[in-house]
């Protein structure tokens, strides 16, 4: 592992538990994580303003670690905020243009929210989008567009769900090897990733 701060964004739905990120930031010395805004707050410009303030507080750019909709959420930063990400792993990012399934927010919910549109600029530092082939919150042809729009690396990883504890996972061993892949960028070779 080398020695680049690493920033969790939970989705929607905060840290849990038994969450891979959750599990990752525990294990890793140099992680740290946006805190929790609760579940009911849909406000997308407060929890980019979270992460723009827990970005500020790191000694140096990090790697951050979104899942979810906090995928979305730095698609949204990104375009606002223009401080140095060293990278991202962008893990199973959600189709908010398209209907969700009960329980989660509605289509007019999130862009009350200001989540809509979803951004698709490219964004200015090297991404890889980690994207699960039943995901029932987000087509992975879906996902893929976005990972093209944003210039970053596709990976299907498989049938996994929406990679969380409601699809059976705890840890997700892989997440390190991408941190692992992010890290080993040195500036030079970041910026040419995004060229």
């Amino acid at each position: 592992m080398f020695d680049v701060p690493v920033l969790i964004v939970p989705g929607l739905r905060d840290a849990v538990a038994t969450h891979w990120q959750t599990l990752l930031q525990a294990r890793l010395p140099n992680a740290h994580g946006v805190p929790p805004m609760g579940r009911e707050d849909l406000d997308c410009a407060r929890r980019v303003e979270a992460i723009d303030a827990a970005i500020a507080a790191l000694p140096a750019p990090p790697i951050v670690v979104a899942h979810s909709g906090g995928v979305i959420m730095l698609a949204h930063w990104a375009r606002k905020h223009s401080r140095p990400i060293h990278g991202a792993l962008l893990a199973t990012p959600p189709d908010f243009e398209q209907p969700m399934p009960p329980g989660f927010p509605t289509i007019g919910q999130l862009q009350d929210g200001g989540w809509l549109p979803v951004p698709r600029d490219r964004l200015p530092f090297p991404s890889i989008v980690a994207a699960s082939r039943n995901d029932p919150l987000g087509r992975i042809e879906r996902v893929a567009e976005l990972a093209r729009a944003w210039g970053s690396r596709f990976v299907d990883i498989g049938e996994v769900g929406h990679l969380n504890p409601a699809s059976s996972y705890g840890p997700w061993p892989q997440a390190e090897d991408f941190i692992d892949e992010l890290a080993a960028l040195d500036a030079n070779s970041a910026r040419a990733a995004n060229a």
